[in-house]
This record gives structure tokens, sequence and C-alpha cells, in this order.
């Protein structure tokens, strides 16, 4: 940072205040008196979303074709660190050739609850397979020179009200479940920035946290890089620079500069306090004007997005109909087949370089087929013609191929989902099929779980999420056996939305959101409840079968555990194994899950071949966070190591005792088995409440300003001039954009200059006055 510090000491105040906005929606300002240009951060993160010309203020404009990989909720199923790895080098090859400094991604946030519009930017319920595969992304993309922004920091995990929303959770809960995935990247991979969330922690927004943004990130994490907003999430600039949050985007801001000016002049804010954002900013600028332009191999990066979503999809269900051979005679049943959903809407929209459907990669095998629709993609009601067609082209085959999943307006970036069924059309299409009495092979594409309450009643079931511009011809790989399925969820299957861990408290509508379940997410949940469910954490099923034996612990030096087995491949084709080790304490004083993932390995094995898998546990596995020593500690005494194929498919279990701490009861509230947590008892103390504010605020929502007569008058030609600009969106974004508008805090809805927050304020409170 010498180098920064130096820049630093020769800018004027005026450069410096300008580096702490953005230059527009997608470029933060430069430094032209050292040479430094302006850089351009943009959107991804399974792909490359740089806005054609002139950005425009809602940044949704037409995007420069770049490779759809498959978003993260399918990626996360391959368990594959290297994957996923050259996953982010490919992406940051396409930045590169596309002078883009800044990659806005991974996205790690805890899928809380199924129902969350988002989930589909997301990894995992699990926080130490999401941290693990970010960092292996991040990786990857920084090691073609272009930076990453880990987000969204944090406790992120509903859609509903993000932007105006307080996240109360307590904080063993946040550090081991919420902030884990995000300590795993920072401490693996050294992202260059993180993007802090909308919303508020336990009352504060995250833009001004300071615990959060220097105490826990920067002081106990190491993390050298610099914290950027999300888009419109700063909530009160000088806060925000006392906290340790270096980067408003998008800029310029109308208001901020005047403000900080204000601070400097009564004392509440210093230069010092500046020139720490300043030297983190200058300093990425430095670094990022060594990023060099490179072409890439478009087809290359689309068979590697082929290769992706082929060893991710997920088999739930098989009796034996899958693979399907060449020569068959079949039916495909499915709009989806010919208008996939192949990635989720909002933010992280690709314009993908090309794109392979379902029907069209069938007939490039040259395999004979029949297709009806079935049911209307974009409805979810139910055609009873279009069924009627559906049967009698299934009576035809000898096989039926059915595609469902969920439309696009099911599930979104700006809002969450209302329920975990298919549609109803959908749902009544299957029973008719059922009824013609062929093998039906059941694909589905969606962002998240979805209830499958027919998933004995059909041959097999192939999970694919949202597979990518390659989907199509992945999907063939796969169902016609070129390779054998080896994807394994990411995240449990729930029986119902009642048994979810946060059900209840989840997109409540109200502005203070319960974590009332604590630690126990997904899982763990489940496992603590004694729930069934209809698929566990880590499930997946191949072609091939796999023997598991001979378990070993060992222990090295500290904290480190190691656990070996044995694996053979005992089927009838070659096949990728992924061995999952679970810890667990059944004697445990403190409140602790039944059981966590402490380490996973994938492996491809030959058929008939046997190896010897080694895995190192993380150690946070064995341990808690205690509020009494404000540490992690290790509870001394005896844990249960489990080694199989799922959390709920455990083959072997051997013991380990372990030094540490000798806790009394009273160190931890204790929860017994089929009870939630209570609550309040988990912080300590009272519930971090917000204060009630009296009367308008910047922090005030468009719902809560337009309710007020002096609120209308002032804000409603600015909400109707905003409403008008969406009309010449895609659909979707427009659902987003519609769906995210009356949650938007004034300062939010001032972001990019559009207009002076205060100054509307003002003119509301006069009115007001009169």
């Amino acid at each position: 940072m010498e180098d920064a510090a130096c820049i630093v000491e020769s800018m004027g105040l005026d450069e410096k205040l300008a580096l702490l906005s953005g230059r527009d929606f997608w470029h933060m300002n430069g430094v032209p008196s050292a040479g430094l240009d302006a850089v351009m951060l943009t959107d991804g993160p399974h792909g490359l979303r740089k806005q054609v010309g002139k950005g425009d203020h809602l940044g949704l404009n037409e995007s420069v074709p770049a490779t759809c990989f498959p978003p993260a909720c399918l990626m996360a199923s391959s368990w594959d660190e290297d994957a996923v790895g050259a996953v982010g080098e490919a992406i940051g090859v396409e930045c590169c050739q596309e002078d883009v400094a800044m990659l806005l991604g991974p996205g790690v946030n805890i899928k809380r609850s199924p129902l969350c519009g988002r989930n589909f930017e997301y990894y995992s319920e699990d926080p130490l397979l999401a941290g693990r595969l970010a960092a292996a992304f991040i990786k990857g993309v920084q090691g073609k020179g272009v930076a990453t922004s880990l987000k969204h920091f944090a406790a992120n995990n509903q859609e509903t009200l993000r932007l105006s929303s307080s996240s109360l959770v307590d904080e063993r809960t946040l550090r081991e479940v919420y902030l884990r995935a995000f300590e795993i990247a920072v401490k693996e991979a050294r992202p260059a920035s993180l993007m802090c969330s909308y919303n508020m922690i336990n009352g504060t927004y995250s833009s001004d946290n300071a615990w959060l943004l220097t105490k826990v990130l920067r002081d106990e994490w190491g993390f050298e890089g610099f914290v950027v907003t999300d888009w419109g999430a700063m909530s009160d600039i000088v806060k925000a620079i006392k906290a340790g949050c270096d980067l408003e985007m998008p800029g310029p801001s109308p208001d901020n500069a005047g403000l900080i000016r204000k601070a400097l002049e009564e004392g509440r804010l210093s230069e010092a306090d500046i020139d720490k954002c300043v030297t983190r900013l200058v300093h990425f600028l430095i670094k990022s004007s060594h990023t060099k332009k490179a072409p890439y191999d478009e087809d290359g990066h689309h068979q590697m997005a082929r290769r992706m979503a082929s060893s991710s999809f997920v088999l739930l269900e098989n009796d034996g109909t899958l693979p399907l051979k060449a020569d068959g005679r079949y039916s495909l049943i499915g709009s989806l087949a010919h208008e996939p959903r192949y990635q989720g809407a909002g933010s992280s929209k690709i314009n993908p370089t090309k794109l392979d459907r379902i029907d069209e990669a069938l007939t490039a095998r040259g395999v004979q087929y029949s297709y009806a629709p079935g049911y209307d993609v974009h409805s979810s009601g139910t055609d009873e013609d279009l069924i009627r067609e559906a049967k009698a082209v299934a009576s035809a085959s000898d096989v039926v191929i059915l595609v469902l999943g969920l439309p696009s307006g099911y599930e979104s970036e700006g809002f969450d989902r209302s329920r975990l069924d298919l549609p109803e059309g959908q749902l009544r299409l299957l029973d008719a099929l059922k009824e013609v009495g062929r093998p039906l092979v059941v694909l589905i594409e969606a962002g998240g779980p979805v209830l499958l309450p027919f998933r004995k009643e059909v041959s097999s079931l192939l999970f694919c999420y949202l597979g990518g511009q390659a989907l199509g011809t992945a999907l063939a790989d796969v169902i016609f056996g070129d390779l054998s399925p080896s994807g394994h969820l990411a995240e449990s299957f729930p029986l119902s939305i009642e048994d979810t861990p946060a059900y209840g408290s989840f997109a409540t509508g109200e502005r203070n959101v319960e974590y009332r379940e604590a630690l126990l997410v997904g899982y763990k949940w489940y496992d603590h409840m004694g729930l069934d469910v209809a698929y566990p954490f880590g499930h997946g099923l191949s072609y091939t079968s796999f023997h598991l034996d001979a378990v070993r612990l060992s222990k090295a030096e500290g904290p480190v555990v190691y656990a070996s087995c044995d694996i053979t491949n005992t089927g009838d084709c070659d096949g990728d194994a992924l061995i999952q080790v679970y810890v667990g304490k059944a004697d445990s004083q403190v409140f602790r899950p039944v059981r966590s993932l402490a380490g996973f390995r994938k492996l491809h094995l030959l058929k008939g071949q046997k190896r010897t898998v080694l895995v190192k546990l993380d150690p946070r596995a064995f341990q808690y966070w205690d509020f009494k020593t404000a540490s992690y500690e290790v509870e001394e005494g005896e844990y249960q190591v489990s080694v199989g194929f799922s959390s709920r498919d455990l083959v072997e279990e051997k013991s380990l005792y372990l030094n540490g701490t000798v806790c009394k009861p009273s160190a931890a509230p204790a929860v017994p088995r089929g009870r939630k947590p209570v609550f309040e008892d988990l912080f300590q103390g009272p519930l971090p409440l917000p204060t009630p504010k009296e009367g308008l605020t910047l922090n005030s929502t468009v719902d809560e300003i337009l309710a007020t007569e002096a609120g209308a008058e002032v804000l409603g030609p600015i909400v109707k001039a905003s409403e008008e600009a969406m009309a010449s969106l895609d659909p979707e974004e427009a659902a987003m954009m519609k769906a995210a508008l009356h949650d938007q805090p004034l300062r939010g809805l001032a972001m990019g200059g559009v207009f002076s927050a205060i100054s509307v304020l003002d003119q509301i409170h006069q009115l007001e006055a009169k």
C-alpha cells in the first residue's frame, strides 16, 4: 500500500471525495493527477454482464454477448472446487477482453429458506461448502488479473424488504453460519473487494456497521481490500467512512460530498478517516492498471459450460430407465424443452453467446422423438387441449421425457417465492401422462427446491436447476449415458413448506426479520427436529455404485484432524464419487447441531477401481463461538466423525477425543432435541430492535413516503417516471425492478445522481409544515 499512500498524500480533498463515489452506474473514478484511469465494475457472477454503450440509470440496458455458465445453484451441486475454479478463470478471461476490472461476485449468502427468490445466485445452505466453492471461484477469476467483489455482506437472506429490513440474529449464529462462508473465502482467496448488503444487521445498516466492516472483516480476518456498497445501499456516508465502507456505487452522489465536508468542519470526521478509504481505492486502481486485454475461445468456453452443467445435474431417482438408448422411440413433452430456463432473472442475467435447447440437442444426436408442449411456460394454469395432445404423443412412444420447472415469474432477484409447488398445470400434465403407462423420465428446471409428491411414481427424476447456455447438450450427455451423473444436492429438499427452518419468520413483511432457528439452518434443522425430508443435503445418485469402508482418523498438530477411507467403484461404468465427512457431539453441553459438514472430496473412479481418500477436516466443525471468551473454543470430550454419501447416508462412524474447554451447562443455552432455540436467550440480553423514528427520513421507503399527502405530491412524479422507464425493459427485469421500487429507501432511489434525496426530503418537510 506504500505507493497508494504516496499518491493519496499528493491528492486534494476534491479528488479524494470524487473517488469515494462512482463516476456513473458502472465505473469508479480514477485519479487523473496520478495517471490512474477510471475502471469498470460489472455484474456476474456466472458470466460477464457488461452493459452495451452508455449506461442507463437502472443499469439494465442490453449487455455484450458472454458465456452464460451455470448459476451457483447448479455449480454448487458439483461439489467440485477445481471445476468451479476453471469457470472463474474463463469468466476472468472474458472480463479481460472487455476491459472489466472487477466482477461483482460471487454470492455466498446462505440459503436460509428455499423460498428466497435469489437463491439461484447462491451456493448452499452450508457455509463450509459455500465458502470453499466461492474461494475456488475467486482464485480462478483473480488469477487472470481481474478483481472480484464477494457479496452480499451480510445476513442478506431474503428479497422481501431487502432494502430496509433488519436481520435480527445473535452473534454466535452470525459467526458460525452467516459470516463463515465469507470468512473462508476472504482468508483462502483474498478477494479484492467485498460488497456490503442493503439490509440492517441488528438495527445497523451494513454500510454503517463498524463491527462488521472493521472489527470482524479487517481486524480479525485480515482483509486488505476495499468495501463497496451494493448499488444504492449507502445509508449514512459519514458513518460509513468511519465504519470502513470505502466506495459508494453508483455515482456521482449529489449530496454526499457536502455531507462529508460538513462533518469535517464539525469535527465528526477527520481527513485521516477519509485517507484510509481513499488509500484502499487507489491501491486497487494501481493493481487494475496492469490488466491486459486478451481474446478467448468462445466455443471452448461453451464446452466448459457444458461440462460444468453435465457434472452437476442431480439424479434424485432412477429405476434403471436412465441412461436411455440412442435407438429408442421417445416423446419429449414440456414447453421448457424448447423455451428453457437456463438462468435466473435480475442483475445476473447474461446475454449468452449461444443457447443449446433440449429438443435441438436430441435432434443433433439423431434421436427419434415426437414433441408436444403440454403446458404454457408463461402460465401456471391448465390447458386441457395441450394435455390431450401430449397424451397422444406419449402413447406412441416407448419412453416419455417430461420437462417441468418453474416459470421465470416464480423466482427472481427483487421478490421471494410464495410457495414451493410446481405450477398446477404442469402437475396436472404429469398426472395425465402417468395414465399412459410408459416409463416417465422427469427433468426439472428450477433455481431451488420444489415439492415432489410424485417422486416415487416416476421412473427417473433428474434435477437440472438452471443449466446455463449449454443446458440442452449437457442434459443429452447425461440422459443418454455419455457420462454418469455426479451432482449432489447442496441444499435439503423438504416435504412441505411448514417443515422448513425459517417457516413463520421468513419474508413476513415485517421490518424486523427474526432468525429464530439460529444455528439450525438446512439439514441441521431437519436433523435436530427429527423431520423426514424428500431428499437430504448431499444426496445424488449415479449410474454406477460405490463401496466405502476402512474409515480411519488421524490427528496432527493443533486442531488439525484428517479422515481417510477406501472407496471402490463396484458398478458397470466409470463415475465420480463424493465423500462427505460430518462431525457431531452427542453429549455436548453446548447448543450445537446434531452434525455439521466438516470436509468433502470428489474423485473420479474407473469401473472396478479402488482408491484411498484423505479429507482434511475443518477445525470449526469441532469449535463453537463462546459468548464469554469472545473466541472460538473446543469443548473437551468425545466427538463422532461420520463418513458417507449424504447427510443421512452415513456409512461408518468413528469416535475422536479432543482436549479443550470443560464446559458448564450454563456456558451457552442448551436446546433439547425437537425444540426451537429460545430466541431471546441467544442474544444474552435485550433484542436489538431499532428505535422507531418519527416522521419521514432518507431511510423511509417509497411506499411510506407516498402514503403521506406531501410525499405523494413531491415524490409521486419521480416514481411515475421510474415506472415509465421500466416499460421498455425485458418483462423479467421489469418485474424485478417494480418489486424493488416501492421498498426502496429515498436515499437509494436517488442513486446515480438522478436527483438529490436531501432536496426532495426538504421539499416534503416544507409542504408538511404548511
